[in-house]
Protein backbone atom coordinates (compact mmCIF):
# COMPACT_ATOMS: atom_id res chain seq x y z
CA UNK A 1 0.00 0.00 0.00
CA UNK A 2 1.23 3.45 -0.88
CA UNK A 3 1.20 5.84 2.05
CA UNK A 4 0.01 9.43 1.92
CA UNK A 5 2.03 12.32 3.30
CA UNK A 6 1.15 15.20 5.59
CA UNK A 7 3.92 17.80 5.77
CA UNK A 8 4.42 20.59 8.27
CA UNK A 9 7.14 22.89 6.94
CA UNK A 10 8.91 25.84 8.54
CA UNK A 11 7.68 25.43 12.12
CA UNK A 12 9.78 27.75 14.29
CA UNK A 13 10.66 27.44 17.96
CA UNK A 14 13.33 28.74 20.28
CA UNK A 15 15.55 26.23 22.04
CA UNK A 16 18.79 25.97 23.98
CA UNK A 17 20.36 23.07 22.13
CA UNK A 18 24.03 22.83 21.24
CA UNK A 19 27.45 21.87 22.47
CA UNK A 20 28.70 25.37 23.28
CA UNK A 21 27.82 27.03 26.60
CA UNK A 22 26.65 30.19 24.79
CA UNK A 23 24.09 28.15 22.83
CA UNK A 24 22.68 26.82 26.09
CA UNK A 25 22.62 30.26 27.73
CA UNK A 26 21.29 32.41 24.89
CA UNK A 27 19.26 29.91 22.91
CA UNK A 28 18.45 30.26 19.23
CA UNK A 29 15.72 29.63 16.72
CA UNK A 30 15.26 26.17 15.24
CA UNK A 31 13.13 25.45 12.19
CA UNK A 32 11.37 22.11 11.70
CA UNK A 33 10.11 20.30 8.64
CA UNK A 34 8.12 17.16 9.41
CA UNK A 35 6.53 14.73 6.98
CA UNK A 36 4.19 12.05 8.28
CA UNK A 37 3.45 8.99 6.18
CA UNK A 38 0.07 7.37 6.79
CA UNK A 39 -3.10 6.20 5.09
CA UNK A 40 -5.48 9.18 4.94
CA UNK A 41 -8.24 7.32 3.06
CA UNK A 42 -10.34 6.56 6.18
CA UNK A 43 -10.28 10.23 7.19
CA UNK A 44 -11.20 11.37 3.69
CA UNK A 45 -13.95 8.78 3.29
CA UNK A 46 -15.68 9.91 6.49
CA UNK A 47 -14.48 13.55 6.53
CA UNK A 48 -13.32 12.77 10.08
CA UNK A 49 -10.41 14.47 11.83
CA UNK A 50 -10.17 11.65 14.37
CA UNK A 51 -9.03 9.31 11.57
CA UNK A 52 -5.97 11.35 10.67
CA UNK A 53 -3.32 13.47 12.38
CA UNK A 54 -4.38 16.83 13.83
CA UNK A 55 -1.41 18.84 12.57
CA UNK A 56 -2.19 21.80 14.83
CA UNK A 57 -1.89 19.64 17.93
CA UNK A 58 1.22 17.98 16.49
CA UNK A 59 2.82 21.40 15.92
CA UNK A 60 2.22 22.33 19.57
CA UNK A 61 3.75 19.05 20.78
CA UNK A 62 6.84 19.51 18.57
CA UNK A 63 7.39 23.07 19.80
CA UNK A 64 7.26 21.83 23.40
CA UNK A 65 10.10 19.42 22.61
CA UNK A 66 12.24 22.18 21.08
CA UNK A 67 11.51 24.53 23.98
CA UNK A 68 12.08 21.74 26.52
CA UNK A 69 15.21 20.21 27.98
CA UNK A 70 18.37 21.00 26.03
CA UNK A 71 20.46 18.43 24.17
CA UNK A 72 23.90 18.81 22.66
CA UNK A 73 23.15 17.38 19.22
CA UNK A 74 20.40 18.29 16.80
CA UNK A 75 20.48 14.61 15.86
CA UNK A 76 19.16 13.88 19.36
CA UNK A 77 16.54 16.60 19.00
CA UNK A 78 15.43 15.16 15.65
CA UNK A 79 15.02 11.71 17.24
CA UNK A 80 12.90 13.13 20.06
CA UNK A 81 10.70 14.87 17.51
CA UNK A 82 10.34 11.69 15.46
CA UNK A 83 9.33 9.81 18.61
CA UNK A 84 6.53 12.34 19.23
CA UNK A 85 5.24 11.83 15.69
CA UNK A 86 5.35 8.04 15.98
CA UNK A 87 3.35 8.19 19.22
CA UNK A 88 0.32 8.49 16.96
CA UNK A 89 -0.63 4.94 15.92
CA UNK A 90 -1.78 6.13 12.48
CA UNK A 91 1.72 7.31 11.53
CA UNK A 92 3.74 4.57 9.82
CA UNK A 93 6.84 6.61 8.99
CA UNK A 94 8.13 10.08 9.69
CA UNK A 95 10.83 12.29 8.22
CA UNK A 96 12.10 15.09 10.44
CA UNK A 97 14.47 17.88 9.41
CA UNK A 98 15.88 20.16 12.08
CA UNK A 99 17.34 23.40 10.73
CA UNK A 100 19.84 25.35 12.80
CA UNK A 101 20.29 28.54 10.75
CA UNK A 102 22.25 30.33 13.51
CA UNK A 103 24.72 27.51 14.15
CA UNK A 104 28.04 28.81 15.50
CA UNK A 105 30.08 28.47 12.30
CA UNK A 106 32.57 31.28 11.64
CA UNK A 107 32.03 31.17 7.88
CA UNK A 108 29.20 32.33 5.62
CA UNK A 109 26.48 29.67 5.31
CA UNK A 110 22.73 29.46 4.81
CA UNK A 111 21.69 26.64 7.09
CA UNK A 112 22.66 23.46 8.90
CA UNK A 113 20.07 20.68 8.57
CA UNK A 114 19.88 17.22 10.07
CA UNK A 115 17.25 14.98 8.49
CA UNK A 116 16.21 11.59 9.85
CA UNK A 117 13.61 9.09 8.69
CA UNK A 118 12.08 6.62 11.12
CA UNK A 119 9.50 3.85 10.72
CA UNK A 120 7.22 2.08 13.11
CA UNK A 121 8.81 -1.29 13.85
Amino acid sequence: MTLDRITLRGLRARGRHGVLPAERELGQEFVLDVSLFLDTRPAAAHDDLTRTVHYGELAEALVKVVEGGPVELIETLAQRLADVCLDNDLVREVEVSVHKPAAPIPLPFDDVIVTIRRSRS
